[in-house]
Order: structure tokens, then C-alpha cells, then sequence
């Protein structure tokens, strides 16, 4: 067959038009490696993650009680015994999305693996449960700051999984969330005036009471909640105090001086701020000694 000769200009032209369809077309979909024991659901795909970040129980200090409720439900879920979904809720940087990172390097020698996911791939779940459906590991599946606004539908999606037939059906499958959000859903002050008729069209709902109940179902259907609070600065300064001596770091009162300044110009007196001045401090005073 003959062949035949191409101007180098259309030689670019069309090099040009294909790197512009690859970069367009959706990604090819490879069998998932569930020889990782961390996953992030991306572009309908679970992607292993090869090196998670270990994060331990015993560093997480002043949450005692939800720990030890966590890990309750958690061990009767590795066990195969009727376990609830969990709602980790409260103020940021107090240990919420650390406690359940915490159980994968905590059980994962037991069989426990995390699957992340983004609020907006939630209609996906069901996706997710055919793909491990068979598998003998446990997965929590992990969604971090979940919350939605008042014209985001996405909740509902969760809804049906969280008290519908995917949950009931599974044994191998539990969904762990966390929010600064009780409620999950916006709540406004007109919901909590008595109902009077308005020509004004957020007021218009002929059923205001059964739509505050709608927002309100969702953080119901999660069975066990958790709460997480501020901390106090003895607390604070523990924590610090904590992670300096694991890195054979004495705490002295130039150091507590200076992790209360980090706090006050951060304006947050948390465990993650305790852990960034920690990690702020450490690598401070081990570049000095090289």
C-alpha cells in the first residue's frame, strides 16, 4: 500500500488537535489495586493511595469520650456486628477528621479500609458498594466536612443510602462524616418565627414545618453522633507539650510563650493548631543545629 507524504504543517496541526481530544476525553478506567488500604473516589474510579498518612489515637488528646465511642463502633463493624453510621460534628481543628484517619493505622492490619470521597460524588455510593461488594475487608467510606446549602439536592442522595437498601444490604460498607454543621442543611431564623402569609418567596413553602423536618432527617439518619468542642489552653498547651517530647524537645517557657502567640494570631486554640506550632517548632530548632 502506498504511502503517503504529509506537509510537516499538517503534521502539527493534527498532533495539535490530538493532544487537545486526549486531554478532553475522560480518563480510562483501570482495575482498582485493593492491595492499598487508603482510596479516594475520583473520576468514577477508586484510586488507591498508596501512602497514607499515619496518624495515631494516642495523639489525640482532651476527646477521650468520643474515641472510646468511635472505636467501640468501629471494632463491632470490623467484627461483622450491627454497627452505625457516624457524624462527627464541631469546632474546627478538635479531632474530628484526625480520629477516623487515626482508625485505618489503628485496624488496618485487622482489615479496615478508608475510602474518601467528595460531597459532590456522593450519588456515586452505590457505584462505590458494587465495586467491593465482595471483598473481605471492612470499608469505611469517609466524607470530610460534609455540608450542603439550601439549593444543593446532593443530600438526598445520602439520604437513601444512609437509611435505604445499600446500608441494610451491606455488611462490608459504613459511612463516617464530619461537619462544622450539626444539621448538615442551613437553618434560617424564618423557620423558627410562627407561620403567617408573606408574599415573599423563601416564606412560600405551604408546609414550612415538614421542610425544617426534611433538613433535620438527615443528621437523624446517622446513628451515632459525636460532638467535638474548643479547647481550653491547659489542654492546648498538653497537647504541645505532647508532641515536643516525642521529638525529645524539653517544653520550656520560651516554648509555651511562643505556641500561645501561635495560637492567638491564628485565633484558634486547637489540637491542629498544637500540631502546626509543634511541627513549626520541631523543624525551627533542628535546622539551627545543622
Amino acid at each position: 500500500m502506498a504511502t503517503i507524504d504529509l506537509p510537516d504543517h499538517i503534521l502539527e496541526a493534527l498532533s495539535t488537535v490530538l493532544q487537545q481530544l486526549q486531554q478532553n476525553l475522560p480518563e480510562l478506567k483501570q482495575e482498582t489495586d485493593f492491595s492499598a488500604s487508603a482510596y479516594k473516589w475520583q473520576d468514577k474510579q477508586l484510586k488507591a493511595i498508596q501512602q497514607p498518612k499515619k496518624i495515631y489515637l494516642d495523639d489525640l488528646k482532651g476527646i477521650e469520650k468520643q474515641k472510646e465511642k468511635v472505636i467501640q463502633n468501629t471494632l463491632q463493624f470490623l467484627q461483622g456486628l450491627p454497627a452505625n453510621d457516624v457524624l462527627l460534628t464541631g469546632s474546627r481543628g478538635t479531632g474530628k477528621s484526625s480520629i477516623v484517619r487515626a482508625l485505618l493505622t489503628q485496624y488496618e492490619s485487622k482489615g479496615l479500609r478508608l475510602i474518601e470521597i467528595e460531597r459532590d460524588d456522593l450519588s456515586d455510593l452505590p457505584e462505590i458498594q458494587k465495586l467491593i461488594a465482595d471483598r473481605p475487608e471492612k470499608f469505611v467510606v469517609y466524607c470530610d466536612d460534609l455540608a450542603f446549602n439550601a439549593e444543593d439536592e446532593n443530600y438526598r442522595s445520602l439520604k437513601s443510602v444512609l437509611d435505604g437498601s445499600l446500608q441494610s444490604g451491606s455488611s462490608n460498607f459504613i459511612i463516617y462524616a464530619t461537619s462544622n454543621r450539626r444539621h448538615l442543611l442551613p437553618e434560617f431564623m424564618h423557620e423558627n418565627t410562627p407561620v403567617t402569609r408573606v408574599d415573599v418567596p423563601q416564606y412560600n413553602e405551604l408546609h414550612p414545618q415538614e421542610a425544617i423536618e426534611e433538613k433535620i432527617s438527615l443528621s437523624d439518619r446517622f446513628g451515632l453522633w459525636l460532638s467535638f468542642y474548643p479547647m481550653d489552653q491547659k489542654l492546648y498547651l498538653e497537647i504541645v507539650e505532647h508532641y515536643l517530647a516525642k521529638a525529645d524537645i524539653h517544653f520550656t517557657d520560651e516554648v509555651r510563650a511562643e505556641s500561645l502567640r501561635w495560637c492567638q494570631l491564628r485565633g484558634q486554640r486547637s489540637g491542629r493548631a498544637a500540631y502546626q506550632f509543634s511541627k513549626h517548632w520541631i523543624g525551627s530548632q533542628r535546622l539551627v543545629a545543622f
